[in-house]
């Protein structure tokens, strides 16, 4: 596999992305708010559409897009009366309509290659690409890992966080730009659709074996790293779409490790009987 260049790229990128979305995506579960790779990812996709109408690079106008629409959520969330909840809802709505609507005006109607940032195509990813999916990773590892453990106090208790001083919108606003970048670092190796699984998952999967935040961050990150990449050797092989492929196998190893931790929990705090008798 590793013979083509192509592959190369991709396993650079699948690296990258398995690095990012889970230090990213640990503070938003905290938050209570996994889903918000969903609605970036779905504003994104008005952001390429304007890439590909006007003709120019769609990663740098989904940029511009997704971290305006992250920006707009949190600043309506901490000083509007709507609630995140609805903030989101907008947020994935107006992308998607925006997004169909602006792409259905490009020449010669809708683009083969929209698929491969719906979905992603990270065969497709170019030496460029991953230049600029490098810098935008340092980018994002550079404020979860310099201010983490701000953004730590401020997930796990905002109101805590704001009474002792700190600057909890501006700490918000980085923690949403950072989750805007990774969508789209992320748009070309899982797809805008599937991001937020590789945001959430490994983190979901961490926790069952973690035992504290630092550890869950550590699990979440290697586990983003080997799942993206035998994600990527698997649809090699197989043959199917790399981004599915990937979240499937993110899924898979939850759904191991969660039968696996019930299953220990049953061997260790086995079932009684009615009378209090271990049954035999």
């Amino acid at each position: 596999m590793l013979q083509y260049a192509f592959m190369q790229r991709a396993l650079l990128a699948a690296v990258l992305v398995g690095l990012t979305a889970p230090t990213v995506g640990v503070h938003l579960v905290q938050r209570r708010l996994a889903l918000i790779g969903d609605g970036l990812g779905h504003i994104a996709l008005a952001g390429v559409a304007i890439g590909v109408l006007t003709d120019t690079a769609p990663v740098l106008t989904a940029l511009a897009c997704a971290t305006a629409g992250a920006v707009a959520i949190e600043v309506i969330r901490y000083r509007g009366n709507t609630s995140g909840d609805v903030a989101l809802a907008i947020l994935f709505y107006g992308g998607i309509a925006g997004g169909v609507v602006i792409i259905s005006q490009a020449p010669g109607g809708t683009p083969g290659n929209l698929n491969s940032y719906l979905f992603g195509a990270i065969t497709t990813t170019t030496r460029g690409d991953v230049i600029t999916f490098a810098l935008l990773s340092a980018v994002v590892l550079t404020v979860t890992v310099g201010l983490g453990r701000y953004l730590f106090a401020v997930s796990h208790d905002e109101e805590f966080a704001r009474a002792s001083g700190l600057p909890v919108l501006a700490i918000n606003l980085a923690l949403a730009v950072v989750a805007a970048i990774t969508v789209v670092v992320s748009m070309r190796v899982v797809g805008l659709l599937l991001i937020s699984a590789l945001m959430i998952v490994p983190v979901a999967t961490a926790q069952l074996v973690a035992r504290s935040f630092r550890s869950t961050v550590i699990v979440a990150v290697a586990l983003g790293v080997i799942e993206s990449v035998a994600g990527i050797w698997i649809s090699y092989e197989t043959d199917t779409p790399s981004g599915g492929t990937i979240v499937l196998t993110a899924i898979a190893t939850f759904l191991l490790v969660a039968a696996a931790n019930g299953g220990r929990r049953l061997l260790e705090n086995p079932p009684s009987n009615a009378s209090g008798q271990v049954p035999t």
